[in-house]
């Protein structure tokens, strides 16, 4: 590996369960990003209780990207929320998936349009609003035990001129991607994303939110699927590697200004 000048900080916001393949996968998607654009990279799980502390800002500063990690529910509802109204107030590169892309269109919700009571189905909460709800088709095929939207999914079809199709490469339009969820945008509350300043890039098949992105961030990116699924250490996923440049230029800047200080 080329010598470095620093490591790059990646927090992961989320309760790390050793028993959730997708949590190895997303600390192993990191480093395989890393490796392939050789650069070091130091990432550390945030338990989302820990969010609400009254130094937890100080604590995500620390870090020059944040990602928000599946495994809803989580621990601390708000405290999921604060992370990543951080990285969109804040303007630090952010990646959410699965859960972290349905949090985050509850965040956009709650915070950026004032629907105070907008949740998730999962938390049974009895909220008129109810932004994220269950998967309304199921995959068919998937093992019996697995989520409704499960397995490696095909005609995901990105938005032409997004910056989440340039991730993939100017002429792909359609991909297949990997699931492990059971909840997913309530398509009565699909304007949320595009009010808020975050359009929809990708759909499924039958024209669901799969994900959505913001056009004037450094990076923020957030995906129903899950890209560190698919990641390998040959194959690092595409949009790992676009948000790992990200949160690299971003660390670089914040270095030069602080010499600059």
């Amino acid at each position: 590996m080329a010598s470095v000048s620093h490591v790059v900080r990646i927090g992961i916001l989320g309760d790390f369960n050793p028993d959730f393949r997708s949590h190895h996968a997303t600390t192993e998607s990191l480093e395989h990003a890393a490796r392939k654009l050789e650069i070091e990279v130091y990432s550390e799980w945030i338990p989302t209780p820990s969010l609400t502390d009254k130094g937890a800002e100080k604590i995500l500063e620390s870090f020059d990207g944040l990602w928000g990690a599946p495994g809803s529910p989580f621990k601390s509802f708000d405290g999921m929320l604060k992370g990543i109204e951080f990285a969109r107030r804040r303007d630090w590169p952010y990646l959410g998936t699965c859960a972290g892309f349905q949090y985050a269109l509850i965040e956009f919700a709650r915070n950026v349009l004032g629907i105070a009571d907008a949740d998730t189905a999962e938390n049974n909460s009895g909220s008129k609003n109810i932004i994220i709800h269950p998967v309304a088709c199921a995959v068919p095929g998937r093992k019996s035990d697995a989520p409704k939207l499960s397995g490696k999914v095909p005609e995901i079809r990105l938005r032409p001129g997004s910056y989440l199709q340039s991730f993939y490469g100017k002429n792909k339009e359609v991909v297949t991607e990997e699931f492990f969820c059971n909840f997913e945008v309530n398509p009565e509350y699909e304007w949320c994303a595009m009010e808020a300043g975050f359009p929809v890039v990708a759909r499924g098949a039958q024209g669901e939110i799969r994900a959505v992105e913001s056009p004037t961030h450094r990076f923020f990116v957030a995906t129903l699927f899950q890209p560190q699924l698919s990641s390998a250490e040959k194959h690092p996923h595409p949009v790992i590697l676009a948000f790992f440049q990200a949160v690299e230029d971003w660390s670089r800047k914040k270095l030069d200004d602080s010499v600059l200080e």
